[in-house]
């Protein structure tokens, strides 16, 4: 991807206005869409990177993309270690390049707005539901990175996210998990409240949909849904990545280092059901 405007952040590259052909290892599709046979020479021609690949792919490729002084956005979670989330946090700032973290629901207009007026409120507690059935036989996100994490990692980021965004961040979390993938949270957020969240990924489709509800003093509140055309939502990421990379301005709502501490909430949940599931074990 390649911007007009140069990117003034520490660390930055100024952007080429074209993708420069490499006889070598260049190509362009019949479509016309350039592809490298070298992930380097790749970085050389753009000035950002999309990801679209397994966390554990996406943290050791970032990493080197923002070594390289390239924007990033990014999938969530960011990686599925804290040593590989802190690699990639890390290498981002040391290069002072712009990133974004793509949770769906955030850059939705319906969910801001939603979240705008719940900020002019002080709620008590929320409710956080999402059963998916992506693990069902022939889904296309039946994937090997989804079968081994669950939805502890694919689908908890997203509702993590959300209610970090309307109740306050988390300091705590409790998890245990049921059978299958089922996993349950309750997170603890700044000022007191708190939130209980449940996911799966081998939800019956009947079943399948998720909810996110708020109360307090007045009274409750239903988040909108995420939308299953993410289009939308998805050009509003790029274009706040690329606003971003022009003003020199690295930090975002959605960045890399807010990916971050969603992982560490992750990582903590993970540590206490492997914990138990040891223990029951040795019982």
């Amino acid at each position: 991807m390649a911007w007009p405007a140069p990117a003034t952040g520490r660390g930055s590259r100024t952007p080429r206005r074209s993708l420069p052909p490499r006889a070598s290892n260049w190509r362009r599709s019949g479509a016309g869409t350039p592809w490298y046979d070298n992930f380097d020479d790749f970085l050389a021609g753009v000035d950002a990177v999309a990801f679209a690949v397994p966390p554990d792919v996406q943290a050791e490729l970032a990493v080197r993309a923002a070594r390289a002084g390239l924007h990033l956005l990014l999938e969530k979670p960011i990686a599925t270690t804290e040593q590989a989330a802190d690699g990639l946090a890390r290498a981002v700032q040391d290069a002072g390049v712009a990133s974004v973290v793509f949770f769906t629901a955030r850059f939705q207009a319906d969910v801001r707005a939603w979240l705008a007026s719940v900020a002019e409120h002080r709620w008590s507690g929320g409710t956080a539901v999402w059963l998916g059935s992506a693990l069902a036989e022939g889904s296309p996100f039946n994937t090997p990175w989804r079968r081994e994490k669950g939805g502890l990692w694919d689908l908890a980021p997203h509702l993590v996210s959300l209610l970090w965004a309307s109740l306050g961040p988390v300091t705590a979390v409790t998890a245990d998990a049921g059978t299958g993938d089922v996993t349950h949270l309750i997170l603890h957020h700044e000022g007191g409240a708190s939130s209980a969240v449940a996911v799966t990924l081998c939800a019956p489709e009947a079943a399948d949909g998720s909810d996110v509800w708020l109360w307090g003093e007045a009274g409750r509140t239903r988040a909108p849904g995420e939308t299953d055309q993410p289009v939308g939502a998805l050009r509003l990421a790029l274009a706040e990545l690329a606003a971003n990379a022009r003003s020199g301005e690295p930090r975002h709502d959605c960045d890399v280092l807010f990916g971050r501490a969603v992982g560490l909430i992750l990582a903590d949940a993970q540590r206490q059901i492997d914990a138990r599931a040891s223990a029951a074990s040795v019982d």
